[in-house]
């Protein structure tokens, strides 16, 4: 998956939403009024504001938003793009885990008087990186 999404990351700013939205930006760049996109939909020109108003709000459903996509002769491209790869998330989320159970551990020991020495700490840790990684459940609640 992160060589399909590496090739995504630089055109995210490329594909963000228009402000008044993709249908209107599509619309107006094709000079179609909002009653001629109504038509080719089978709405009202207001039910097209509405529907417009609500893709700039971010509430339109996919399927509304698909059928206005091939109103305009368009197609709906769909996606969710990684802001980093996967497996960079994975490993800095196993690191989280990890020091959360090292915390414990610390905090437990201490109360029985017995601290962990800062030569053992980086190999506990990686210890711990190592077993929530291969648990894989990173995901659960703290």
């Amino acid at each position: 998956m992160d060589k399909r999404f590496d090739g995504m990351r630089p055109l995210v700013e490329l594909f963000r939403t228009p402000p008044k939205g993709w249908i209107r930006a599509i619309r107006d760049a094709l000079g179609m009024t909002a009653e001629q996109l109504g038509d080719r939909i089978g709405i009202r020109q207001q039910s097209l504001a509405e529907l417009e108003r609500s893709e700039a709000r971010g509430t339109i459903q996919l399927r509304t938003l698909r059928r206005a996509a091939e109103a305009l002769d368009c197609q709906l491209v769909y996606a969710l793009v990684p802001r980093d790869s996967l497996q960079k998330r994975v490993e800095r989320r196993a690191i989280e885990v990890a020091m959360r159970q090292l915390a414990f551990a610390a905090h437990s020991m201490k109360l029985e008087d017995q601290e962990i020495r800062n030569e053992d700490r980086e190999e506990q840790i990686e210890d711990y990186i190592r077993e929530a990684l291969s648990e894989r459940d990173l995901w659960g609640s703290p």
